[in-house]
């Protein structure tokens, strides 16, 4: 599997990696920001911004799609309707899951809100991936 790499379309993993990441960046500090803020027990402060919260993001974001470009290759996911489908079985069951799973430590004074907020991003996200992934082969 790990093989064929070099089959991928990287101009549409580009691109798909591309709104993955400016969906993040949009999602927490434009429309979720007072809501993500409350989920971390952060509420009316300014969260630090050092390099590590956007290169970290942007590297997960590339892993993320790079896998679902490959798993959607050798699957060969040719539909959109496909591709929703397997948006939505790898943004439930392993982005969504995760998300909520990490959120469940006493280090978040909200885990439900984070869960939602965090989990609902990576669900869009996964979905515009697969889109921009099938229909750009």
């Amino acid at each position: 599997m790990i093989g064929q790499i070099t089959n991928l379309n990287w101009i549409s993993v580009f691109l798909a990696f591309m709104a993955y990441f400016l969906l993040g960046a949009l999602w927490f500090t434009v429309f979720f920001s007072k809501s993500y803020k409350v989920s971390l027990g952060k509420a009316g402060e300014t969260l630090p911004n050092k390099p590590i919260f956007i290169i970290g993001p942007a590297l997960c974001s590339l892993v993320i799609t790079v896998t679902a470009a490959l798993l959607m290759y050798c699957l060969n996911i040719t539909s959109i309707a496909d591709a929703v489908e397997f948006a939505l079985l790898i943004g439930g069951g392993f982005l969504v899951a995760n998300a909520v799973n990490i959120a469940i430590n006493p280090n978040i004074p909200r885990p439900i809100l984070y869960g939602i907020i965090s989990g609902a991003y990576h669900l869009l996200g996964i979905l515009m991936v697969c889109i921009i992934l099938v229909t750009m082969k």
